[in-house]
């Protein structure tokens, strides 16, 4: 599944087969211990995503909810997009460096690691990266980066 049209995170669980369903639902589970209060756990861009809700900050340009962290099962593999390391770029650098010391292989864009099983995830290395910043530290940081 590259993208899905579910309404809702239960809906988008129960369209993946058993073993993906396990995967994604572990990840859900470790951003949902790890997300800050505030946060909104919902279906965005045909995937599950942890946004600042409209009603706190409704000044997006494209009038969406500001994402924060999105979770997919893609075709061969899966993504996990950690906007924190987008807008970021020491949140970034402490990811990828975690990760080489760990001698794993990061496999991640500007936002998008994307990993194939559980165990090519860092946890201890991704958790302070979800855990970083609360709503108003995730917003000012949004607002700091589009003034530019």
């Amino acid at each position: 599944m590259v993208s899905s049209k579910a309404d809702t995170v239960a809906q988008y669980l129960a369209e993946l087969p058993p073993e993906r369903r396990a995967v994604v639902s572990a990840v859900r589970d470790f951003v949902n211990a790890n997300i800050p209060r505030g946060f909104t756990e919902g279906m965005g861009f045909g995937m599950i995503g942890w946004c600042v809700p409209l009603a706190r900050f409704p000044g997006t340009y494209n009038k969406q909810p500001l994402a924060a962290v999105g979770l997919a099962a893609q075709k061969n593999a899966y993504s996990l997009y950690l906007m924190g390391c987008y807008v970021d770029s020491a949140e970034d650098r402490a990811l990828r460096a975690a990760y080489a010391q760990a001698g794993k292989k990061l496999d991640m864009g500007k936002s998008c690691l994307r990993f194939r099983k559980l165990d090519d995830l860092l946890p201890e290395a991704i958790a302070p990266v979800i855990a970083g910043k609360s709503v108003d530290d995730f917003i000012a940081l949004h607002e700091s980066v589009h003034r530019k």
